[in-house]
């Protein structure tokens, strides 16, 4: 994918964050990476969604962090972008939200427990919950990594969602199912408890869903 190319992807999804219900005003960002040329191009601070093009996202360098031509800032966030590319070789696409169930339980310092199959399916574990870390360069990037299970996605403890993906398009799918599953389980509370998934049921789920859905590519 050319640099151009991933400027339209990622100004896509940064355009459908609010209409996902994901974000509020100038909260969350998304980022995309191409590994070839190493560059990042990310959403500018605190720019509206809906005012925002393509050659206004910010490129930068995976390597140094260093800012490529832009005269906009890019988000506060990128420190965090940076280092979970730099540690995790399969993302390509990183979205960073503040939705309004997972960030919930976030605020509770819970999971989302894997008590649906959808759970199962999307993520294959529960979405964890890290533990609350500084806004340094670091120490967020840290957190998420440490809490990290095979779902694509983490809760920030007093945060928000870091949700990841081999491109753009499938951290923003594992973004909106993040939510999606968030709601469902906190309207679950409201009737009982949950009854969790047994593990063997969630791998055949999971297992399913990443080699038998959807159509095979031409």
């Amino acid at each position: 994918m050319s640099i151009a190319d991933l400027r339209q992807e990622v100004c896509k999804v940064n355009r459908d964050l609010p209409t996902a219900g994901l974000v509020t005003m100038h909260s969350g960002n998304a980022s995309g990476l191409d590994r070839d040329s190493r560059r990042i191009v990310i959403k500018p601070s605190g720019v509206d969604y809906q005012k925002l093009t393509p050659e206004m996202l910010v490129e930068v360098e995976l390597d140094t962090g260093r800012v490529m031509g832009s005269k906009l800032r890019p988000s506060v966030d990128l420190p965090h972008h940076l280092f979970l590319y730099r540690h995790l070789d399969d993302v390509c696409g990183i979205v960073h939200t503040h939705s309004n169930y997972a960030t919930a339980f976030a605020a509770c310092r819970e999971p989302i427990p894997l008590c649906l199959t959808a759970i199962a399916d999307e993520f294959g574990a529960e979405i964890p919950c890290a533990e609350f870390a500084q806004c340094d360069e670091e120490s967020l990037g840290r957190s998420v990594l440490a809490a990290r299970t095979r779902a694509p996605a983490v809760l920030l403890a007093n945060h928000g969602v870091f949700a990841w993906g081999p491109s753009v398009a499938a951290a923003f799918k594992a973004a909106v199912m993040t939510e999606d599953v968030a709601k469902t389980v906190h309207l679950s509370m409201q009737i009982g408890q949950p009854q969790m998934l047994p593990l063997e049921a969630a791998e055949q789920y999971h297992l399913r869903y990443h080699t038998r859905y959807g159509q095979k590519a031409a």
